[in-house]
């Protein structure tokens, strides 16, 4: 597949690139070695090769939680951490406008 100068002006657009007339050229030869590219990979035989990492059914599943609303568990953690507090909660200036 080669690209046209046309064509590459459009995907410059939908890209919301701004080409040059100068460009152009520049940009076709890019996109059509990329192109390239996979069109050479398209063509390597993967017939009974296992994905390395994901993409395969079944796999790499995130484990369910229960959906509840807790605190974390480390209130006294996180309030260490504050430059001003009382009792369980950060304490913060008063601001009236």
């Amino acid at each position: 597949m080669s690209l046209d100068a046309a064509t590459v002006r459009r995907v410059a657009n939908l890209a919301r690139l701004r080409l040059e007339e100068s460009e152009v050229e520049t940009l076709r030869g890019e996109l059509n070695g990329i192109l390239g590219w996979i069109e050479q990979l398209q063509q390597v035989d993967t017939e009974g090769v296992e994905p390395m990492a994901g993409g395969a059914p079944g796999e790499a599943r995130l484990p369910w939680r229960a959906d509840a609303v807790t605190d974390g568990g480390i209130a006294e953690k996180v309030l260490a951490n504050a430059p001003d507090r009382e009792g369980a909660y950060f304490a913060v200036p008063k601001v009236v406008e």
